[in-house]
């Protein structure tokens, strides 16, 4: 699994589950069982956990997962800057990088985490690094603390997309990161 072909399945994991979910999540789990098998074991769990779902409980766990509990949302930007007025600047950053990128939007926000690692499938090397360490680290960090201990299948398809970040992208030392690195991101010209 590799650049864009590997976040694109990554963000089907954390998009609303449509007729393509579960057959999306299971090739995920294939590529991952190949190329990182830590991320992988998670996914399964979860695949093993949804397994006897229709597609409606499937979306009814999705929307109570992520749609009703702020703590869980999967908007990036408001997780990195709550309703300031910065998190509307990171949505026109956001929508501006994924027309360049020329990643689809859906129905959801620009800052959403599936379109988020969408992009990052398609960024420059280093600018996927800088986005990743700035934006995506903190975000899932929250929204896996919102999830823990809750026993959700998708605490699961979380932690794998955490490895993946994680063995693609190694989360520098703390000591190295500037103490609001969002911010950066939003006043440097790039990501």
């Amino acid at each position: 699994m590799a650049g864009a072909n590997e976040f694109g399945l990554l963000a089907s994991l954390v998009g609303y589950p449509g007729e393509q979910y579960l057959s999306n999540a299971v090739l995920c789990l294939e590529a991952l069982a190949e190329n990182d098998p830590e991320a992988a074991s998670p996914l399964g769990e979860f695949l093993a956990q949804t397994r006897n779902f229709s597609l409606e409980e499937l979306q009814e766990l999705y929307a109570a997962t992520f749609d009703l509990d702020p703590a869980c949302s999967l908007e990036v930007g408001w997780h990195l800057f709550g309703e300031n007025y910065e998190r509307g600047e990171f949505l026109v950053k956001m929508r501006r990088e994924l027309r360049r990128l020329g990643v689809a939007e859906s129905t959801e926000l620009p800052d959403h985490l599936s379109h988020a690692l969408a992009a990052l499938g398609y960024m420059e090397p280093q600018a996927a690094a800088d986005f990743a360490t700035a934006c995506l680290f903190p975000a899932v960090d929250k929204i896996r603390a919102g999830l823990k201990g809750k026993s959700n299948p998708f605490e699961n398809a979380l932690l794998a997309v955490n490895h993946v970040l994680e063995h693609r992208y190694p989360r520098p030392d703390p000591e190295t990161v500037p103490a609001e690195p969002a911010f950066r991101i939003l006043n440097s010209g790039g990501w």
